[in-house]
């Protein structure tokens, strides 16, 4: 089993840094900071031998943005309160406009959107759940050029979504859990069957999680302090050690994408583990000797 380790990168630290993405069409990284609402845009400085981010831009949206996604047509998709926002290429933020909202079940519990990714052929399955994080209150949807369905119910934290490089599997968190989970994928129509354990964590619960070319799943560890790495088969083979415990998700970044990007969390840290943890809420780089799978963007047209 390989033991990496990852280093810090110039942005400041966030609150709840999530859902890094690669955008190739701008060979740009996009990430969240959940409760502050934000977007930010980073340009990649790959070529050195430690890669380090050079923040470009920062988008405030009016509500938390559990995710951000590229679009066929250079829009950005933000997976925002408990709707999905579409914005037009470099127009303000104020102009987004809403494409489609879940009937949310009526029981009083304030719920938003959490993290999101979207399959080979250009659909986004995207989760919620409640701040309170109540267990079974969420669910997890699928938004396409024919509209938004349910895929799962009785979800308590959507978390990491991730593909094998066939599209043949879907690998998903429902962090409680302690585990992450492997469905069958059609990947003509998006539907899931066939739910079964993929990994079981031994600390920690997983969050986010990005795939590899070998198709090997990288799984960002929340309390762990790392990143996780298990082959197809679910057998260990890498261990990122991270300077935050607060790990959020990460993603293959770069021309080659041979850069694994990860987020981090102050949120949930008390004063002493703080001061403790100075790098907690910043983004981290390593070269594990891997390389990801291409982003692809959310079919918008």
């Amino acid at each position: 089993m390989q033991h990496l380790g990852a280093e810090p990168c110039s942005p400041q630290p966030g609150r709840l840094t999530e859902g890094p993405v690669w955008d190739t069409r701008r060979q740009e990284l996009l990430w969240v900071d959940i409760p502050e609402g934000l977007v930010h845009r980073a340009a990649l400085a790959h070529e050195r031998a430690r890669p380090d981010l050079t923040p470009l831009a920062t988008l405030r949206f009016d509500r938390p943005v559990g995710a951000v996604l590229p679009c066929a047509s250079g829009a950005l998709l933000a997976v925002a309160g408990t709707s999905f926002l579409r914005l037009e290429e470099d127009r303000p933020v104020a102009e987004a406009v809403e494409v489609a909202a879940p009937a949310l079940p009526d029981d009083g519990r304030p719920r938003r959107m959490n993290d999101a990714a979207v399959d080979p052929a250009g659909r986004l399955l995207a989760g919620t759940m409640a701040y309170d994080e109540s267990p079974g209150a969420g669910a997890l949807y699928r938004l396409d050029a024919a509209g938004l369905v349910t895929l799962l119910g009785s979800v308590t934290i959507s978390n990491g979504l991730g593909w094998s490089p066939d599209g043949t599997r879907l690998y998903y968190a429902d962090s409680p859990t302690g585990r992450v989970d492997v469905f069958a994928y059609d990947p003509l129509t998006g539907a899931l069957s066939d739910r079964r354990p993929f990994a079981v964590l031994d600390r920690g619960v997983p969050d986010g999680l990005t795939v590899d070319s070998e198709g090997r799943v990288w799984v960002a560890v929340w309390g762990g302090g790392e990143v996780l790495a298990f082959t197809p088969e679910g057998a260990l083979h890498a261990r990122v050690e991270v300077p935050a415990s607060h790990v959020t998700s990460c993603a293959f970044a770069g021309p080659d994408l041979d850069v694994l990007v990860i987020t981090t969390a102050t949120e949930g840290l008390d004063e002493p583990r703080r001061a403790a943890e100075p790098h907690a809420g910043r983004l981290f780089v390593c070269r594990p000797g891997a390389t990801g799978l291409p982003q692809p963007p959310y079919a918008d047209r």
